[in-house]
């Protein structure tokens, strides 16, 4: 009868309004394991998880110990793979984001596959950055290196390079202002790509 057909009709479009969305699903738990973290103190890149051979990691320390002598931008990069991860520890290891610091010129690049969904990189950026690279410029970075397209293209080990490469060229250009991202880095270039 129509009326059933009605009735039966109104409860398929009640019922998802019944059904109670389970919040744990849509956010991770926070973590906290310093243990996770090197016993040497002052490293630039923490690998948890290997996405870096050691002649790619050391060259990264490098280039981001020398950027910090000369500008005074302190850019990090964590390698993890959720939950393996030293979570809220890092901004202990690193000296990084607490309340009321002067120091806000930093950036720490968090790197995780989170199982092949999603963007690689992933940006923590500090306020005193933000004038010489601005949200656009973060957005265009992880775009264009950060996607599954390019890690499955080129590896995840040249899309960390390369982020690294262009955020350190952007803060020691003259301008020390990026809002596209520059070409390749030279791990690309130097492959003849």
């Amino acid at each position: 009868s129509r009326r059933s057909v009605v009735s039966t009709l109104a409860t398929f479009a009640v019922s998802p309004l019944l059904i109670h969305a389970n919040p744990a699903n849509a956010r991770l738990e926070g973590v906290n394991k310093p243990e996770l973290l090197p016993s040497e103190p002052g490293l630039n890149v923490i690998q948890v998880e290997k996405f870096l051979t050691k002649g790619q990691e050391k060259r990264l320390n490098d280039l981001l110990t020398k950027l910090e002598h000369d500008t005074g931008y302190r850019v990090r990069v964590l390698c993890q793979a959720y939950p393996r991860t030293p979570g809220l520890a890092i901004r202990d290891y690193w000296d990084l984001g607490k309340e009321g610091q002067k120091d806000d010129k930093y950036v720490v690049l968090v790197v995780d596959q989170f199982g092949g969904k999603g963007n690689v990189l992933n940006f923590n950026v500090g306020e005193g950055v933000k004038f010489a690279l601005p949200n656009v410029f973060w957005t265009r970075l992880t775009s264009k290196y950060g996607t599954t397209f390019f890690v499955k293209e080129n590896g995840i080990d040249i899309a960390i390079t390369n982020a690294i490469e262009a955020i350190v060229a952007c803060l020691r250009s003259e301008d020390q202002y990026c809002v596209n991202v520059p070409e390749e880095g030279l791990s690309l270039r130097s492959l003849g790509m």
